[in-house]
């Protein structure tokens, strides 16, 4: 079944004749359209891309499954979308509720006076968690990318050079291939790895720092995400018991990631191995999070989950730890369940590495 094929039978439970889908997330996934400025019209029987004059080129490459059709100043946007909507005899469009801002509904429904605007539930999330084998290769091969820059890494890191330096060469790495960035990387080394989320500093590496590097690549507009802790020079003992733990914490999790797994219990199981070392309360975040067209795709594998694996989903499994004034370590792996378990689509090596120790 098509991605349209699927859009139209989600359409047709809720008894939905029309839909207006504007998330760009859902736009690209739905057409492979890859510009900042597109929405689509979807009918039973009919679908329409819609884009201003920047992209009508672009959009006839891009846009296969489908016609499209573009709009130029001093032309509204709204205006031509309710043009193209009553061509197709549209009476009732359903909108997607949970992106469209209230201005933004406020101003399509002042444009289409003559539509009735009905508020249509989240049918994208579900359909794009478990990806197609196309979809897949893709991201595969963004996870490749990702275990070279790594590997590349390894001889980059050295006592003495900052975290921005280091950062630069990574970044540097992905997109002299051509590549886009999945994210903003994460560089950070000692006291600053325990900063989940922090930014590259100036701050120089030092000997037992540990180094924890979160980067992904973008091949195709599907991503990867990768995380790796190391450390510079010599671990301490502490170190290497704050590593082995989340390292066991994480494998535990792969192991039990398999069809019909609740994500929440998975999260939970990884906090049970954690908790055995007393390091569960530095573990603050979710376990993962679906991978995609976006990073962080639709799925969330944390306490309050509702998600169940399944075939085809993709996740990231990035359990953590971090004590502040000491440092931290995350381990990350994309992976996809498969029928009987799931396959990792990250292979760099996960035992601690002390780097010139």
């Amino acid at each position: 079944m098509s991605k349209l094929e699927q859009i139209r039978s989600a359409m047709a439970e809720k008894g939905l004749p029309a839909l207006l889908v504007s998330d760009l997330t859902n736009v690209g996934w739905l057409t492979g359209f890859t510009g900042t400025a597109g929405r689509v019209l979807v009918t039973p029987n009919e679908a329409l891309f819609i884009t201003d004059s920047r992209y009508g080129i672009q959009a006839r490459s891009e846009v296969l499954d489908m016609p499209s059709a573009s709009f130029a100043s001093p032309t509204d946007g709204d205006e031509f979308l309710r043009e193209k909507a009553l061509e197709l005899g549209v009476g009732e469009l359903g909108f997607e509720s949970g992106i469209v801002t209230y201005a933004g509904y406020e101003k399509l429904k002042d444009k289409m006076a003559d539509i009735e605007l009905v508020p249509a539930p989240d049918f994208f999330g579900k359909l794009r968690m478990v990806k197609s084998a196309e979809e897949l290769a893709k991201i595969e091969e963004a996870c490749a990318v990702a275990d070279t820059t790594f590997t590349y890494m390894l001889n980059r890191i050295q006592v003495g050079r900052s975290e921005w330096d280091i950062n630069m060469d990574l970044e540097f790495f992905i997109r002299r291939q051509g590549l886009g960035l999945a994210f903003p990387p994460i560089v950070v080394s000692g006291v600053n790895s325990a900063r989940p989320h922090g930014k590259a500093t100036q701050k120089i590496v030092e000997d037992g720092d540990f180094i924890t590097m979160d980067f992904g690549a973008e091949v195709n507009n599907y991503c990867s995400d990768l995380t790796r802790t190391v450390v510079a020079g010599k671990a301490s003992e502490r170190s290497r018991e704050v590593y082995d733990q989340v390292l066991k914490a994480q494998l535990a999790a792969i192991e039990a990631m398999r069809p019909g797994a609740a994500a929440r219990d998975v999260d939970a199981l990884s906090r049970t191995v954690l908790g055995k070392k007393e390091l569960d309360k530095f573990f603050g975040h979710g376990l993962g999070h679906g991978l995609g067209r976006v990073v962080h795709d639709t799925g969330r594998m944390n306490s309050t989950s509702e998600d169940v694996l399944a075939p085809g989903q993709v996740w990231t499994v990035e359990p953590g730890v971090y004590i502040e004034g000491f440092g931290g370590v995350r381990i990350e792996d994309d992976l996809v369940i498969t029928e009987d378990g799931n396959r990792v689509l990250t292979k760099s090596p996960k035992e601690l590495i002390e780097l010139g120790a």
